[in-house]
């Protein structure tokens, strides 16, 4: 097939929009922003899907659904919250159609307008917590540990797939507790579940911190967060959690009556994760020969090819392969034996490398001769020839081994990629010349944080959580410092 890629050298932007359409993953819709995320793509969305949902289940949290519609009065219920989405939403003001009386097709009712314009979610904190101040009356009631699984939109005006869309798919967790050590401890947790689903089942290496006030979530106290490192030395912010205080309680007014019978606002937490996973997950591992997948979120954990010459052979081939790919699944392997009769050989090796597949078996007449499997690794592109009845366990040992040499790959592209700079010419040098994150000594002032940003792109990614304290200067103004924060050029 014709999978030629625009390498990650030559172009990593074209190298990463080429990929994604080409392994089937998605493609632009006839909405302007909006995507139709295909079979395969969805496939490894719904392998996230139930590994975090498992995750959060283990946790105590249960799923719910709320409304996709918000009464416009409700984001106006808390500023700041407000404020952080008022660019990006999309506004229903009518709700009914009909046939123009020159003839020139539909048009809007003039007659129909809502009393109330309706705002399709970019979020759910307003709609959840007008809900919540209906459940919540006693200490009894809480913790409430909820999530929905939704589509959310966010009215972009430069989409990149997966990256960034008007619509995209996330879950987002919703929490209210007692005290104010309790949604701390749970906005933290949750912290550690993300990081905890990115390295162990996406193999995405990630670093663990807060934002500064600049880049926090519109109406939180504090944002926790995951960051990525990318293959082009950029950052992604890979997922959030956020501690909401009682900004949202207040403004809802979600009271609950204490142990002591007392009147009290409730502490909130708000986290998570998108279809921006699935661009993580392609810039971290992928090469220049297309999709490079987990083992434990590829759809497809390992294919079978036939190589044969005539419908006997193809049937003597089905004969050997069949109790393998009978035992394999038995294990809870996911296997595809590709005997499609319209394709070569050679085209669906190239297929199944484009699109990720971990594991490779190529089956021959030679094969059949001297009862053996062609195997091929997708990560290292490693061939070797192995006895059918070493088949399993070396297919089972070497889906292990991916996993972690994925991971370990990407975590020394990410360790080497973290640079000490202690003035503001060198940062601007290892920004251009070497990307990455850089640790560097920051005033902590929103103006030099926003100069920063103009003069460079580089955004604060982090503080991160395990900051060693160290006595220094900020790298623009001299002024003094107690630890290095994270930044990095992000997308």
């Amino acid at each position: 097939m014709g999978k030629k890629l625009t390498s990650r050298a030559e172009d990593y932007s074209k190298w990463y929009n080429e990929l994604v359409v080409k392994a089937d993953l998605a493609e632009n819709s006839g909405v302007r922003g909006c995507m139709v995320i295909k079979p395969y793509g969805f496939a490894i969305w719904e392998k996230m899907q139930a590994g975090l949902d498992k995750m959060f289940k283990d946790t105590g949290h249960q799923n719910a659904y709320f409304p996709l519609f918000i009464p416009k009065s409700y984001l106006s219920k808390e500023a700041s919250h407000v404020e952080g989405f008022a660019k990006e939403c999309a506004v229903v003001t009518h709700y009914r159609l009909k046939n123009a009386e020159d003839g020139s097709g539909i048009v809007v009712d003039e007659d129909a307008k809502l009393e109330e314009e309706l705002i399709v979610r970019p979020t759910s904190e307003t709609i959840i917590w007008d809900t919540y101040r209906k459940w919540i009356q006693s200490y009894r009631d809480l913790p409430l540990l909820i999530n929905q699984w939704a589509n959310v939109v966010r009215w972009e005006m430069r989409t990149r797939l997966f990256l960034r869309t008007a619509e995209f798919l996330w879950q987002e967790g919703h929490t209210a507790h007692a005290t104010e050590k309790e949604a701390i401890e749970e906005a933290d947790m949750i912290m550690h579940l993300y990081a905890d689903f990115a390295e162990n089942h996406m193999a995405v290496p990630v670093i663990k911190g807060t934002k500064t006030e600049s880049e926090r979530f519109a109406g939180a106290v504090e944002t926790y967060c995951i960051e990525a490192l990318m293959q082009d030395g950029k950052a992604l912010q890979a997922g959030t959690s956020h501690f909401l205080g009682q900004n949202f309680a207040k403004a809802f007014d979600v009271k609950f009556a204490n142990k002591e019978g007392k009147q009290d606002h409730v502490w909130a937490t708000s986290w998570g994760v998108s279809t921006r996973l699935m661009g993580a997950l392609i810039m971290t591992h992928s090469d220049d020969n297309g999709l490079v997948l987990p083992p434990k979120l590829a759809p497809i954990q390992v294919v079978i090819v036939p190589i044969y010459k005539g419908e006997e052979q193809l049937d003597a081939i089905t004969e050997k392969v069949n109790p393998l790919v009978k035992e394999l699944r038995s294990k809870g392997i996911s296997v595809k034996y590709d005997n499609r009769d319209t394709h070569k050989p050679g085209f669906k090796f190239n297929e199944y490398e484009l699109k990720g597949v971990p594991v490779r078996l190529a089956v021959g007449q030679r094969d059949l001769e001297n009862d053996t499997f062609e195997i091929a690794r997708r990560d290292t592109l490693e061939k070797e020839t192995i006895t059918s009845g070493d088949a399993v366990e070396k297919i089972t040992t070497l889906l292990e081994d991916i996993q972690t040499n994925i991971y370990s790959k990407a975590k020394t592209y990410q360790e080497s990629h973290i640079t000490n700079v202690d003035s503001y010419d060198e940062f601007k040098q290892v920004l251009e010349e070497k990307g990455g994150f850089i640790a560097a000594h920051w005033d902590g002032t929103t103006e030099t944080e926003d100069r920063i940003k103009t003069e460079t792109k580089a955004t604060i990614r982090c503080i991160p959580i395990d900051v060693i304290e160290e006595e220094g200067r900020c790298m623009v103004t001299g002024k003094p410092s107690s630890f290095r924060v994270l930044f990095a050029k992000a997308y």
